[in-house]
């Protein structure tokens, strides 16, 4: 799906092997964090009204947000 290699050994063999890189930590959050907004955008177009609620909510929860 990604044009990253995945680490060796997949998510846990990292962390038997030793402590991973602060790189590598950095490229699998990077990763997911687009695989999370891959699914998001999914989700909004296959589901367009609970999309619309759900911006309206986070709107409504911004609105009330002090600072």
């Amino acid at each position: 799906m990604s044009d990253l290699p995945d680490t060796p050994g997949g998510a846990y063999g990292a962390r038997v092997t030793g402590p991973e890189t602060e790189a590598e930590r950095r490229r699998r959050r990077a990763r997911f964090l687009r695989e999370l907004a891959e699914a998001r955008a999914l989700r909004d177009r296959v589901q367009p009204r609970r999309a619309k609620a759900a911006r309206l909510r986070h709107a409504m929860r911004m609105r009330t947000f002090r600072w």
